[in-house]
């Protein structure tokens, strides 16, 4: 409710102060250990119903955030306190970046939307690490990417740079190299990239972290189809513990803006609504593939527990929101856990464990 009524201020703020600022609340509002211990011991109270155990991690929820929130690892603890049950920083690369000239990102409000050609800008994986050192109680996966500046025969060195110090602070671990705002970036889909670029990581996990820590790869919608089943049949193959489906799309189809005003806009990676369908079908494809050999997460469109319990059956052991948050405000979490619990009990589901793969229905 306060949420809805401070939107139309908020939204009268350019997107990245905007963003700043809500930063600044839950750094130092939401954060603050008397309040963050208070919502903690409100929203950490659930159904046992919603528990999922997934790549070797006891989930208090499947509904996590996505990267591109929090990409300094500066909030993740708040977030935790406002009812996700897992939050993934970053995307995290190797050495601090300013990302691209502003502006860089905007609203699409009437298709509850975003595009973003932000480019990582981040602080850098040394920075990160001594913010994810802290004692915590969420669990928190890292994204990583490549340095903008790294040249392409130095990226496989400049992802495994960032998995040296990244590598001991993560619950699980993820390589983006699915964005489409560093040149170059999506080239890492192809196979014969990929195979070294994810053997080197997982060699530099092994070596670092001190224990197993969860690998995953998050991949782009844009892909044809055959490149979603070699990325597949590679993380089976390699023993890739998840794949993170999907990204934000280059396209913009269906979009309520007119030709002149996407134009406007430029170019960047699209996200919310409109990716709903696409990101699903990734999903269903993948699962086809895969079985139950690779744990899925699904994101891109997702808004309500009812579109959350549909990747479930679907084949999502997990799901994030980004978009969906921005627009939902910071009530979203726990709404969204009330409806996944009664569409699951529609159903006749009594966890979300066992609803997930059981299909559509």
């Amino acid at each position: 409710m306060i949420y809805r009524l401070l939107r139309p201020l908020i939204y009268a703020l350019p997107p990245e102060v905007a963003h700043r600022l809500a930063f600044f609340f839950l750094r130092f509002v939401v954060g603050f250990y008397p309040i963050r211990k208070l919502l903690n011991a409100i929203n950490g109270h659930r159904d046992p119903a919603l528990q999922v155990k997934a790549f070797g991690l006891d989930f208090p929820s499947p509904i996590g955030l996505a990267a591109g929130l929090d990409k300094d690892a500066e909030a993740y603890e708040a977030l935790g306190a406002l009812g996700f049950g897992y939050v993934e920083v970053g995307t995290i690369t190797a050495e601090a970046q300013p990302g691209n000239p502003r502006p860089r990102l905007f609203r699409l409000v009437s298709d509850r939307a975003l595009i973003n050609r932000m480019g990582f800008n981040n602080g850098g994986a040394e920075r990160a690490a001594r913010r994810l050192s802290r004692k915590r109680e969420t669990i928190v996966g890292v994204n990583i990417g490549k340095t903008k500046r790294v040249k392409d025969e130095d990226t496989i060195e400049d992802y495994q740079r960032s998995t040296r110090l990244l590598a001991r602070y993560a619950d699980y671990f993820v390589v983006n190299i699915s964005s489409p705002n560093t040149p170059g970036l999506r080239l890492l889909q192809a196979i014969d990239k990929l195979d070294p670029l994810l053997r080197a990581v997982r060699q530099s996990l092994d070596a670092h972290a001190g224990r197993y820590v969860p690998l995953l790869v998050k991949i782009a919608p844009d892909l044809a189809d055959e490149d979603i089943d070699q990325i597949a049949d590679l993380a089976v193959n390699l023993g890739i513990d998840g794949i993170i489906a999907t990204n934000t799309t280059i396209r913009r189809d269906g979009l309520s803006l007119s030709q002149r005003e996407i134009e406007a806009i430029g170019s960047g990676g699209l996200s919310g609504a409109p990716l709903r369908e696409r990101s699903l079908d990734v999903l269903r494809r993948l699962r086809a593939r895969v079985g139950d050999q690779v744990t899925l997460i699904s994101v891109g469109g997702i808004e309500d527990g009812d579109e959350a319990f549909r990747r479930i059956k679907a084949g999502a052991s997990l799901v994030q929101i980004y978009t969906g948050y921005i627009y939902g405000g910071p009530g979203l979490p726990k709404r969204m856990e009330r409806e996944l619990l009664a569409a699951m009990r529609r159903e006749g589901f009594d966890s979300i464990q066992k609803a997930i793969g059981a299909g559509e229905g």
